[in-house]
């Protein structure tokens, strides 16, 4: 691809890096894109699958501390912080709790509805492209509820969505079943998003990858950040564990490893890891058809490939690679309530996938230029919106990098908020 515009390096191979590289060689930059694993197993591989207008609601939100009191001390719930001493945690909650205020979600609605409807277009674009081919469904999303309490809460918010032009809809429990012909329902109602809709993750980053190396990306992977060599305000190169790479602009992504990369260029980012289990399931017997949010147990349920994607759970700790068994079993036993034939087993640790969703104290992203480093660009702490935000994310990274107007207002996004 001919390049008059220099070199972007993106660090980070998940879909906010392959996003960005997309578009920034579609835009004429040159690309290299670097991470320190083989690209087989990132957050993006193995989650839900959902593109969700639907949450225009921050992480942080007024009730979720409460919440994430109550939950803290059950290692079956659906928020689990793991108790420790370590700093980093206790610096974010106190952060998170700050901000968890009706102010801030009045305040953010807007602008994190663009971005996602933004992205939910530019999906639609993509999957016309002959290249791509990643399931993209646009059903909605079926938010499944089973107590009155529950009932309310929802459709207060889906009314807030509707006051914010979003296509919402309002089921009893006898429309919900009919929606769901092959599968018995065990619920009170639902709030339908037919602004939302569903892909498979699997193809889209793998179709992204095999695109961005087809249109010359150099893509190196197994490749540790180690350091920046940072001159007059610019990020001149970055040193890895396999060499020095130089560029023009640096994209700082790397999901819940942005608080490393960025400290080793003297920034402070805040990112919790949220890590969250899935497992496939075959949709056969009782087909799923809609994907659905079970609202009392926060799992999310992704018809997907011929199969159905059962994933949840929020547990903030440090990153570690354990499999925590009494999270996928809240999962599992919470499936049967809501699909009373759905008999699930626990799946072996073999089939279970986890990821870290890199989650925020305000709930919102990071997006945009540091005002230190004049050729970096961060994008990261999307949390639980990462597939949801990824085009509309690389897109503003190509809109960015060439300083041209962007499509949607990222002013919230400030990625040194914190600093």
């Amino acid at each position: 691809m001919n390049s008059n515009k220099g070199k972007a390096i993106i660090i980070g191979g998940g879909i906010m890096g392959l996003a960005s590289a997309y578009y920034l060689l579609k835009s004429g930059w040159k690309v290299t894109l670097i991470d320190k694993s083989d690209l087989s197993h990132n957050c993006s591989h193995g989650n839900a699958g959902m593109i969700v207008p639907s949450h225009f609601i921050p992480l942080a939100a007024p009730g979720m501390v409460s919440k994430g009191i109550k939950w803290m001390f059950n290692s079956r719930s659906p928020f689990y912080v793991k108790p420790s001493l370590d700093f980093s945690l206790i610096s974010w909650g106190l952060k998170f709790m700050k901000s968890a205020t009706q102010a801030n979600v009045e305040r953010a609605a807007p602008y994190l509805r663009d971005y996602h409807l933004l992205s939910k277009q530019l999906y639609e674009d993509l999957a016309k492209e002959e290249s791509f081919d990643f399931g993209l469904e646009k059903k909605g999303i079926l938010m499944l509820y089973k107590t009155e309490k529950a009932g309310e809460e929802e459709i207060h918010v889906g009314k807030d969505a509707q006051k914010l032009g979003l296509d919402v809809e309002m089921l009893t429990k006898e429309q919900v079943q009919a929606l769901e012909p092959g599968v018995k329902l065990d619920v009170k109602g639902a709030v339908h998003y037919h602004c939302d809709a569903h892909l498979y993750p699997y193809a889209l980053v793998s179709q992204l990858l095999k695109y961005i190396k087809k249109q010359g990306a150099e893509v190196i992977t197994g490749s540790e950040v180690t350091g920046y060599n940072i001159q007059a305000g610019e990020i001149k190169s970055v040193e890895t564990s396999n060499g020095t790479i130089s560029g023009d602009l640096v994209i700082m992504t790397g999901g819940s490893w942005l608080p490393q990369l960025s400290k080793l260029a003297g920034l402070s980012i805040p990112v919790m890891p949220g890590k969250g289990y899935s497992f496939m399931e075959p949709n056969s017997a009782h087909p799923i058809v809609h994907p659905a949010l079970l609202i009392e147990a926060r799992v999310a349920v992704t018809p997907m490939n011929g199969q159905v994607r059962f994933g949840g759970t929020m547990e903030l700790a440090a990153l570690n690679n354990k499999i925590n068994m009494n999270r996928v079993e809240g999962i599992v036993n919470s499936i049967p309530q809501y699909y009373p034939e759905l008999q699930v087993e626990v799946p072996q640790t073999d089939k279970i996938w986890y990821g870290f969703r890199p989650c925020s104290p305000d709930g919102l992203p990071y997006l945009g230029y540091s005002k230190k480093l004049k050729n970096l660009i961060v994008a990261g702490g999307h949390g639980m919106m990462g597939i949801s935000l990824g085009p509309a994310t690389g897109k503003m990274v190509a809109e960015l990098a060439d300083r041209t107007t962007l499509s949607a207002d990222i002013r919230l996004y400030d990625p040194e908020r914190y600093n």
